[in-house]
């Protein structure tokens, strides 16, 4: 037996690969792991781009995602092509796309999922202890070249800020498409305001594929085995093996030690990185993508953002090849111009279609940070301000307001992070409020995009608990205020306090003859039209995507379901700061 091997690994040479299945890769608290391995035939030793997760290695894409699979092979039939499809995994690499580039790729099913044993824990400090070891056992292979990279989508992407906090040996390279970074202000809690996707996720996407369903499990198509392991446990010993993730998240209300040992220490992270955000991707990833390539220290990093589904341009030849360049040039040395490439590459979203273009800094310096006032009395949107005094009230449950903007005289792109000024009151002790960046065309009708998980995605989403409202003053900028998160502060019924929303990066070229506009409501927003589903979540797609806020013991109504006041009154004037790009 060879070492590093054991009975439950097999080995085969197939699809012009060597491939091993189930390679153990031990733990320092004596748990095994099990990876797949996908390398060159021909001995020699190769850059590694190695993934690390919960989704089950053996699951086929189009088996555990069909939907997405079939709306993703349908528009960009470039995907499936080239490719067996046999090894095509969720939001990680197809490896017959880069092993014949001289790639190995390794997937390792994450502790408690797929082939590995263990207790399922999300994001925990234990997942970043074993990414850590993993990425030492593929740096120490004599099939590798020493140099690791790391590579996916989302999960694949989110851990790698935390694993690479830890600056890792062999960590040579990471491109993270679309992946959250702070586990509170990004994840769990926007703007203090709990998002019940993680529960429904943790249900639909984690247990399916916990070690242990054996029988009750799915088959790789690959291989035939059971996905999530030879034994078949009961339902109390999968309970047993898991933690309650809700609950979990239900009791971290606060940016306390729980986040802060899931989320990056920016300073510590100094490997090159591709970072790809999408700007449709508002209630998940983006605000992580940005802030890393604003924040972390590295000296070579590089932003890409994009729009479409989330899983869908890391998959198509743009993606892959702007990935394929990335790790040739860090992990193989190859003098391929990559030292030319613009720190940042922005496909520029415009009503029909994206324009790409080149920048070299985030937010663009250029930018004309641009105040647009609030008349209550119009509901407009004014370059002018005022020291009158005025107020608007509204129904926290309902509607809200909409403040608009005449129709533009010329095209005006917005691309970047926005901000909203606000002085409110409640009628209760505390408020939340939901910031929808918005634009409409000239006959009044609401323009929306497919955006990474929901076809009638808005402009722009910002979130804040109004007593969650203290900033941390040192990170704070006046285009991204920055909060702590570290206690609550409630309201005095009637008593206005000033707010400061952070409204998440995005980019729309405004036409000519439309109108911006922002909406403040106290619930989530809906778009009048049905949006359908897809298989892998719950609720039906309204516009915010699975990224929902409607927990009712973390918005009780007889807190969030009072009356809101907007205030104006001497220099106190709410306004919305946009990022304006010159022509």
């Amino acid at each position: 037996m060879n070492p590093g091997h054991d009975a439950q690994t097999k080995s085969e040479i197939r699809d012009g690969m060597r491939v091993e299945w189930d390679v153990p890769i031990p733990v320092d608290d004596g748990l095994v792991l099990r990876a797949d391995v996908f390398r060159p035939v021909n001995d020699g030793r190769y850059p590694v781009l190695l993934t690390y997760g919960p989704y089950a290695k053996g699951l086929a894409f189009q088996d555990g995602y069909p939907d997405a699979w079939r709306i993703m092979v349908q528009e960009y039939p470039e995907v499936a092509a080239d490719s067996t499809n046999l090894y095509q995994n969720w939001e990680v690499v197809d490896p017959e796309k880069w092993v014949p580039h001289g790639y190995a790729c390794v997937r390792v099913d994450s502790r408690g999922c797929g082939r590995s044993p263990g207790v399922v824990n999300p994001f925990s400090p234990r997942e970043t202890r074993d990414y850590v070891q993993c990425i030492a056992w593929a740096g120490e292979q004599p099939w590798s070249s020493g140099k690791v990279g790391l590579n996916g989508i989302s999960y694949y992407g989110t851990n790698q800020w935390q694993v690479a906090s830890q600056q890792p040996k062999y960590l040579t390279a990471m491109c993270i498409w679309e992946g959250a970074a702070e586990w509170y202000r990004d994840t769990s809690h926007h703007g203090g305001i709990l998002c019940t996707f993680w529960e429904n996720w943790y249900d639909v996407q984690v247990k399916s594929v916990q070690h242990g369903l054996g029988e009750r499990g799915p088959r790789s198509r690959a291989t035939g085995d059971l996905v999530c392991g030879p034994e078949t446990l009961t339902e109390a010993q999968l309970a047993a093996n898991r933690v309650d993730f809700g609950a979990d998240l239900r009791a971290h209300a606060l940016d306390d030690e729980y986040s802060i040992c899931r989320s990056p220490d920016w300073s510590k992270i100094t490997v090159p990185f591709l970072t790809a955000a999408n700007w449709g991707g508002q209630g998940l990833h983006p605000r992580g993508n940005f802030e890393a390539f604003f924040r972390a220290a590295a000296p070579q990093k590089y932003l890409e953002a994009h729009g479409g589904e989330h899983w869908t341009h890391f998959y198509t030849d743009y993606g892959r090849e702007i990935q394929k360049r990335f790790f040739d040039y860090f992990l193989k040395g190859e003098k391929n111009g990559w030292d030319r490439q613009p720190r940042a590459l922005l496909q520029v979203r415009h009503i029909d279609r994206f324009v790409e273009r080149a920048e070299q800094e985030w937010p663009l310096a250029r930018t004309q940070w641009t105040k647009f006032y609030f008349d209550f009395a119009n509901g407009e949107l004014t370059s002018q301000t005022t020291t009158q005094k005025a107020a608007r009230t509204f129904d926290a449950l309902g509607a809200g307001l909409t403040f608009m903007t005449s129709p533009v005289a010329t095209e005006t792109e917005i691309t970047g992070p926005s901000a909203l000024k606000l002085f409110l009151s409640s009628t209760t002790e505390d408020a939340d409020i939901f910031a929808v960046l918005r634009v409409f065309s000239p006959d009044m009708q609401e323009v929306v995009f497919q955006g990474a998980i929901d076809p009638h995605t808005p402009i722009g989403q910002g979130w804040l608990r109004a007593s969650h409202r203290k900033l941390d003053a040192a990170l704070s900028k006046p285009w991204r205020p920055y909060h702590m998160h570290d206690q609550r502060q409630p309201l005095q019924p009637g008593v206005p306090v000033e707010l400061d929303v952070e409204i998440w990066p995005t980019s729309i070229a405004v036409p000519v003859g439309y109108r911006i506009a922002v909406t403040i409501r106290g619930k989530d927003y809906e778009h009048a039209c049905s949006g359908g589903k897809l298989s892998n979540f719950k609720n039906e797609l309204r516009g915010c995507g699975p990224f929902l806020h409607n927990d009712p013991a973390d918005r009780p109504e007889k807190l969030f379901g009072g009356k809101t006041t907007l205030h104006a009154e001497g220099d106190r004037q709410p306004y919305l700061l946009l990022p304006i790009i010159p022509a």
